[in-house]
């Protein structure tokens, strides 16, 4: 069979980094072999030395993030202070989960007169890890850590867009761990595919919702356990009474941050008719200044999309849009004077809720507004949505802004703030934003099963 390969694109350039092989099927299930062969010796490893290495791990991405963060850069475009941040801060996760994981993992002593039950936390088995490429070091320590300090071995397949991130990823953690603890496979979708169908007990997924439903009905032929982590469509509310300036900061940040490619960036925003026009000229005057560029200038806000098919998907929802009635504020143009897949931020107004960017994920740097008449309106253009990740709520009445924000059918929901929140909760969709969750005590013991014994004293 003729071997293939992913051709690793610099999306500010457009050119060719290198080629990385695709594993092959026969390389897939020797991964998942390795996985297997390992398992037992892993699962009956304590968890204090399973933490010990986690450490070890968490201090190398630390010594390791200026390199790590040029790979990201260089493969998908994110700004290079971020990208560096964003290794930086797996460690932090890496830690977080270990402190989580003591509490997680702990045997419970249940008794009832004479009657004692046990129960433990033991490992799934071998889980299948599948990450996305908008934040390629973090979002793999969100599944890789809580997956192996919970006992469980990993075939780890990141996306082909990051494939060089992604080995660097698996070499920090394989520098420490057993043999086939951690194992690497690479490929597109149809890697991915074989790899959720082999002999694998758990996937663990972050990406789009379409792939999501495909994993689902895949791993219910064989009853797999699976954590889904879609994507969103977050709305952000803007109420008569909110501090303009805070809100439309938010409001342009939010929707153009790492150029719109987050699941929980902002994607449609509601505001109230009486401060329309002073909140769309608030965010007009922020988005003429915002500044995108490759991800090493310094005075770059946002670098480029990931590639051409991203771009183009985005500027074809602003062109449908303007097509069937909304206004293009600003933006939204190709640049005739770069190479690579940049596009202008754009500012769109006179939204209806049967717009397709009103209705579809855009994940691109567009500040999507539609007005309301009042909040009960807001409210139900919010949750017309089979999308429920995140949301922001806006105004200066806080115990109203609660009050709204507790109706929103979304998992996680901030006011007059972002989706910030105490460390030890999860990070979780509703509806079809996703199927468990990760983050907290309870969000690593979804990489567990229980297991009881009980017996008479």
């Amino acid at each position: 069979m003729r071997t293939k390969y992913i051709n690793d694109i610099n999306p500010a350039t457009g050119k060719l980094i290198t080629k990385v092989k695709c594993s092959s099927t026969g390389e897939i299930d020797k991964a998942v072999r390795k996985a297997k062969i390992a398992l037992k010796s892993w699962s009956e490893t304590p968890l204090k030395q399973r933490s010990r290495l986690l450490n070890l791990i968490a201090k190398d991405f630390i010594k390791e993030k200026k390199r790590i963060g040029k790979l990201v850069t260089d493969e998908m475009g994110k700004l290079y202070r971020s990208a560096v941040g964003e290794a930086e801060s797996v460690a932090y996760g890496i830690k977080e989960n270990i402190r989580l994981a003591k509490e997680a993992l702990k045997t419970d002593i249940l008794k009832e007169n004479d009657l004692v039950t046990e129960v433990h936390r033991i490992p799934v088995g071998v889980c299948a890890v599948i990450t996305p490429w908008n934040f390629p070091v973090s979002m793999p320590e969100s599944l890789l850590s809580p997956a192996l300090l919970a006992g469980n071995t990993v075939v780890f397949k990141p996306s082909e867009m990051v494939p060089l991130t992604g080995q660097a990823v698996y070499e920090i953690f394989s520098r420490y761990l057993p043999e086939g603890v951690i194992n690497l496979v690479q490929g597109a979708d149809e890697a991915g595919d074989y790899l959720i169908r082999s002999d694998i007990d758990m996937i663990a997924f972050v990406g789009s919702q379409k792939v999501g439903r495909h994993i689902m009905k895949t791993a219910g032929d064989k009853l797999k356990r699976i954590v889904l982590e879609l994507g969103g469509k977050d709305p952000m509310i803007v109420l008569d009474d909110a501090d303009l300036k805070k809100a439309a900061s938010f409001a342009l940040n939010g929707s153009l941050r790492n150029t719109g490619q987050v699941c929980v960036s902002v994607e449609r925003i509601y505001v109230h008719r009486k401060v329309a026009d002073e909140f769309i000229k608030l965010v007009e005057e922020g988005i003429k200044n915002f500044r995108y560029g490759d991800g090493y200038d310094e005075n770059a806000q946002m670098g480029p999309l990931v590639s051409e098919s991203q771009r183009k998907h985005v500027i074809s929802q602003i062109k449908d849009a303007v097509r069937n009635g909304a206004r293009l504020v600003y933006g939204g143009n190709v640049p005739k004077d770069r190479e690579g897949y940049y596009m202008e931020p754009a500012l769109i107004t006179d939204l209806k809720s049967s717009h397709s960017i009103m209705q579809e994920e855009t994940f691109g740097p567009v500040v999507a507004i539609q007005t309301v008449k009042d909040e009960n309106e807001a409210l139900k253009l919010a949750n017309d949505s089979p999308f429920g990740l995140g949301a922001t709520v806006w105004t200066k009445n806080k115990n109203k802004g609660i009050e709204l924000a507790r109706k929103i059918e979304s998992g996680m929901i901030g006011v007059n703030q972002g989706l910030a929140s105490v460390s030890g909760t999860p990070w979780v969709g509703i509806k079809q934003s996703g199927f468990g969750f990760i983050g907290s005590v309870e969000g690593i013991r979804q990489f567990t099963v229980p297991k009881k014994v009980s017996y008479r004293k």
